[in-house]
């Protein structure tokens, strides 16, 4: 599976982005998908995930009611809406996927065997 994240830029506090991630692969309908990311200066975190048919999701407590992932499979794409930005939103975000057989627990980086390579969101005050 090859990853490529896009969709980041520069937006104002309060402000609106959606990230998408497109994925290559044929297994990529059979995977959950999870996005990380990583402010300056500080580790990778999780963000949020989606299960292989988008029916369960899950949510770091600093994005919920803010952020929503989604995944559309015939298009092998992976979506990340963010609204209510705020300047602690800034960083680099990543689009991960796991192994068909995985099981999680999709907060953690280690779930995740294949990873873009990032798309850099600036939300200015």
């Amino acid at each position: 599976v090859q990853l490529q994240a896009s969709g980041g830029g520069l937006v104002q506090a309060g402000g609106s982005l959606r990230l998408s991630c497109a994925a290559s692969g044929r297994t990529f309908s059979s995977s959950g998908m999870g996005w990380f990311r990583q402010a300056p200066g500080k580790e990778r975190e999780f963000v949020a995930a989606i299960n292989w048919s988008g029916g369960s999701t899950l949510y770091a407590d600093s994005v919920k009611g803010r952020f929503t992932i989604s995944r559309d499979n015939a298009k092998n794409m992976v979506y990340l809406q963010m609204s209510s930005l705020k300047p602690e939103d800034t960083a680099v975000y990543y689009c991960a996927a796991a192994p068909p057989t995985g099981l999680g627990p999709f907060s953690r980086q280690y779930a995740y065997n294949y990873w873009g390579q990032g798309t850099l969101v600036t939300v200015s005050s």
